[in-house]
């Protein structure tokens, strides 16, 4: 049986304000929250921009940039590194969804998602400087690298296990061994080798399959 609820005496402020207050409400509070929050991104990324160092950037600064008060940056920091590794971590791609059929597929998927990285990295100052300061910045590099690099690792043993257990990929060698192999080239390119060319859009592929098939013109033989 349907139970009826009491409507609101008059002059009270629970009087509904138009049709279907409870679907109302929630519409109201969320918009202004993202709002605030992308304002707070924009202003620390329009704070490095113009010249300033992660270390500089205090609460005040960043909320007064923002137009929001410091408690709206508190409500959802617990403090400025805590902002800063969002803020950086949300320059960073979504790592890719591995769903190829087949280990090689989501290698080749993984690698095109750090050359498109490191093109990010060198056409965004922005991001080249956050990712250069965090050295000099050993909490907020801690920070950065449980929430960013760690993950983007697991993805890269998870791609080589499979490899392994499809018994596409040797099994004698260590699973970190094999992710350094794999993954080395892209790293020297987008993270030594500034000046490496990343614009080929077949880069992954080439760079997957000559680690796969060998460098070597012919199988090595032992002297005898």
């Amino acid at each position: 049986m349907k139970t009826e609820l009491p409507a609101p005496a008059a002059g009270s402020t629970d009087a509904p304000d138009g049709p279907a207050p409870e679907q109302c409400a929630p519409r109201r509070g969320r918009p202004r929250s993202e709002a605030a929050e992308q304002a707070i991104f924009a202003a620390v990324e329009q704070l490095m921009e113009d010249g300033g160092s992660l270390p500089e950037l205090s609460i005040e600064r960043i909320a007064a940039a923002a137009g929001v008060g410091k408690a709206t940056i508190y409500r959802r920091w617990p403090n400025k590194e805590a902002l800063l590794v969002d803020v950086v971590a949300r320059l960073e791609e979504p790592l890719p969804v591995m769903a190829g059929p087949s280990y090689r597929d989501d290698l080749i998927q993984m690698i095109e998602y750090m050359r498109r990285r490191g093109l990010i990295k060198r056409s965004r100052w922005v991001v080249k400087s956050a990712l250069g300061q965090m050295g000099a910045w050993p909490e907020l590099k801690n920070a950065y690298h449980e929430r960013v690099v760690k993950p983007r690792r697991e993805l890269a043993r998870q791609i080589v296990r499979r490899g392994v257990e499809a018994g596409e990929l040797r099994s004698d060698l260590d699973e970190e061994l094999l992710c350094e192999l794999l993954l080395g080239p892209i790293l020297l390119r987008t993270v030594l080798w500034d000046e490496a060319p990343l614009d080929e859009p077949d880069l992954a592929l080439r760079m997957v399959d000559a680690v796969l098939e060998g460098i070597g013109t012919a199988p090595r033989t032992e002297a005898r």
